[in-house]
């Protein structure tokens, strides 16, 4: 009985994360994943340059005409990449972005200024500003968030999100990707170092889904009276029971 006891009110195992990690050891780290512009992004673009009137030329401003101009995030104004993947950049016109990250865009700019004789040395500032993810499920603050450097990872996301209720299950966190026309489901293990840090949903992409699957105690709590056989005053009347029983049986 003393053993049906403990067991029913030992703490839960799978609380800690990263439970392989010892201090000094060493972790195998997935490629890092530089987040790449897509159709439907949203991208603010800055031209600097020692000429004033030059800067305000490539520029959005609320009397820009571009056919790609969007309002973002707080009411800044950039560019939405269409469904073949360009955006329409004042006097150069249409510039493939697609496939490409923050730098790759801004020296693709950079280059076709310089090698029309436009801008001699222009700087060019790319930032996102629709790019984010979801995180569901039993977190303290689910939401969406928005991606805040070219390698945000799942735990930045978990974080942002307040991290984990007690309830959630940390070995079974699943991140929905949709990829080349269908959906992946990825599932990491935060209680395992190893296998989380090398997963290929370790640096999240824009639009990716992290759910947090409840651990079985929540889920039976979710039904009406569910979780009784589990709780400490359960077995504390099931263990009278038996000893009254026992000495009854004794007399």
């Amino acid at each position: 009985m003393a053993v049906v006891l403990f067991a029913s009110c030992s703490a839960p195992k799978n609380i800690t994360y990263f439970q392989d990690v010892q201090g000094g050891s060493e972790i195998h780290v997935s490629q890092p994943y530089q987040v790449k512009v897509q159709p439907g992004d949203k991208l603010r673009i800055i031209v600097s340059t020692q000429d004033e009137r030059l800067t305000n030329m490539f520029n959005l401003s609320t009397g820009s005409s571009s056919s790609s101009m969007t309002s973002g995030s707080g009411g800044a104004l950039g560019y939405t990449v269409n469904s073949q993947g360009t955006i329409d950049f004042p006097v150069i016109g249409e510039v493939r972005v697609a496939g490409m990250n923050r730098e790759q865009i801004a020296a693709e700019i950079k280059g076709l200024l310089q090698s029309r004789d436009l801008i001699k040395e222009p700087v060019v500032v790319v930032d996102y500003l629709n790019l984010g993810v979801t995180v569901l499920g039993d977190v303290s603050s689910p939401g969406h968030f928005s991606i805040t450097n070219d390698r945000y990872t799942v735990l930045e996301a978990i974080a942002d999100a307040g991290d984990l209720q007690i309830t959630g299950d940390r070995t079974n966190v699943k991140i929905i990707r949709q990829e080349v026309g269908k959906q992946s489901v990825y599932e990491v293990n935060l209680n395992d170092a190893a296998s989380l840090y090398s997963s290929p949903a370790f640096f999240l992409q824009q639009n990716d889904v992290v759910y947090v699957t409840p651990n079985n105690k929540r889920k039976r709590e979710s039904t009406t009276n569910g979780n009784t056989p589990l709780t400490y005053g359960f077995w504390m009347s099931l263990a009278s029971f038996l000893m009254s029983t026992a000495v009854f049986i004794t007399k």
